[in-house]
């Protein structure tokens, strides 16, 4: 999952990765500003990642280190996403049987 920002300044984009087997939250697996951004959206978008736009979201991540956990109080707001991608691919799957 890529969650970007585009506004005046500079794109930013934050790539999440979760998988209940490896860690307890979702982490962060790649970020960047301006092409550095571009390049993790393009990759998303060629491996068929959703992207999210969510400005306040992508703030918050950006921050964070590679390889750090999500903090608790954005769990809602990542799961809120999460929840949001799971139907997409429930009502896609559904779809193409």
């Amino acid at each position: 999952m890529t969650i970007l920002n585009d506004d005046k300044d500079r794109k930013i984009a934050v790539a999440l990765k979760y998988d209940e087997n490896e860690r307890d939250a979702p982490y962060v697996i790649a970020k960047g500003k301006g092409i550095i951004a571009d390049n993790i959206i393009n990759k998303g978008n060629d491996e068929g990642i959703k992207i999210i736009e969510d400005q306040l979201l992508a703030h918050s991540l950006i921050k964070l280190e590679i390889a750090q956990e999500i903090p608790e109080e954005l769990y809602f707001a990542v799961a809120e996403i999460l929840s949001f991608i799971y139907e997409l691919d429930a009502e896609r799957e559904d779809h193409g049987k």
